[in-house]
């Protein structure tokens, strides 16, 4: 039996895009809006750059909508 998962759903937002989508579409598939993800990139970008290799991976691999 194949549970759902929402991994298997995230893609890019092509609505709601600053950059890439990325932000956007982890808001329209998760319960966190897409704000509080800029947020979160924003901070780890500071603290030591993770966010923006994140970032990057997920604009690379993430389908878009």
């Amino acid at each position: 039996m194949r549970r759902n998962n929402f991994l298997h759903n995230i893609k890019k937002s092509s609505r709601d895009q600053m950059l890439f989508g990325v932000c956007g579409g982890l808001g329209e598939h998760t319960p966190i809006p897409s704000w509080v993800w800029r947020v979160i990139f924003l901070i780890s970008l500071f603290c030591g750059g993770i966010g923006i290799i994140i970032y990057i991976i997920l604009a690379i691999f993430m389908p878009v909508n």
